[in-house]
């Protein structure tokens, strides 16, 4: 099924005097990933405290599973999990008691709370550490069981806020595993994240957030198509290295960028343009390059440009956005 269960239009939120959201628009197709990028300050958490319904919008609608974010928080809390930036698991308490403890503080009679602790404990990989203070937990087991106590009551829509944030790598790909076997299973999931390798391996979709609103969606491919494949070159000579960088900016339309005293980079047109072009223009410049190597770019590479485009035309007059 594609049909969106997340959908915003039109979110606007302001405090005081910094509007965090100006108008912001999402939709996310059930039983996807959609991972939600912007720099500090763009309106990424804000947008989902109100789709978590602990915010209201001051204009603009938001609806989850067909339910009205704020006439019907009611409905929507039956049906989402929020995973914050921090851990919110008692440390005293061990694992198990912290997930029968949320299992109580949702409602569940207390057999069927201690059965799905046991469960979720178990298919995580924790059930070994179940009965040991989460005190003496590793940082990637407390943001796993921080996960799972976002599942007690089985959301078909996952928030995540920045999930892995401060995690080693190993732990990482413990969370990565564990959002790919939920949104297996048909959960919904819907990302913050400012690890874009992140976005780039668990997203369907990305939306890209600035100054309150989406300014770019699509699949990681497509983002990256958007700015054309990279060309990364080294010349044999760095004295070259001027020549050179004259040669791939009239070719490429765009200034080269400077990785290393004998390299250089340039985002090639959107149509493309021939290595023999460029090995050619070489030859006339009297350029010797040591390799050429054609690559798409990366999501860091597409983030970084659609945000330095949206500051260029952002005028002084506009506040700070949270």
């Amino acid at each position: 099924m594609t049909d969106p269960i997340v959908v915003a239009e039109g979110l606007h939120k302001s405090f005081g005097g910094t509007r965090a959201l100006r108008g912001l628009d999402l939709s996310v197709p059930r039983g996807t990933v959609c991972g939600v990028l912007g720099p500090n300050g763009a309106g990424k958490t804000t947008a989902v405290r109100i789709l978590a319904t602990l915010s209201d919008p001051d204009a603009g609608h938001a609806r989850i599973a067909g339910y009205d974010v704020v006439r019907e928080a009611g409905k929507v809390r039956e049906r989402i999990g929020l995973a914050g930036q921090s851990a919110a698991v008692d440390e005293k308490l061990t694992g198990r008691g912290n997930l029968r403890m949320f299992g109580r503080l949702y409602h569940l009679p207390r057999r069927q709370a201690h059965r799905r602790a046991d469960e979720l404990l178990d298919r995580f990989g924790l059930m070994d550490a179940a009965d040991r203070p989460v005190a003496g937990y590793s940082g990637g087991m407390r943001r796993r069981l921080d996960l799972i106590t976002s599942l007690i009551l089985r959301p078909e829509v996952l928030f995540l806020d920045e999930p892995t944030t401060g995690l080693d790598p190993r732990s990482r790909g413990e969370i990565w595993d564990s959002v790919r076997e939920l949104v297996a299973e048909g959960t919904t999931v819907l990302l913050t994240t400012q690890y874009l390798d992140e976005a780039d391996h668990l997203a369907d979709d990305i939306a890209v957030i600035d100054h309150g609103r989406v300014i770019a969606t699509g699949t990681p491919d497509e983002l990256k198509a958007t700015i054309g494949d990279r060309l990364d070159v080294t010349v044999e000579n760095p004295a070259a290295m001027p020549a050179a960088m004259t040669v791939l900016s009239t070719l490429a339309g765009t200034d080269p960028t400077q990785t290393g005293v004998d390299g250089l980079s340039v985002v090639l047109p959107a149509g493309g343009l021939r290595l023999a072009d460029i090995v050619r223009g070489f030859d006339h410049a009297g350029v010797a390059a040591a390799d050429l190597r054609l690559r798409r770019p990366t999501l860091d590479e597409v983030f970084l440009r659609l945000t330095d485009r949206l500051t260029d035309r952002v005028t002084d007059r506009e506040e700070p956005v949270r």
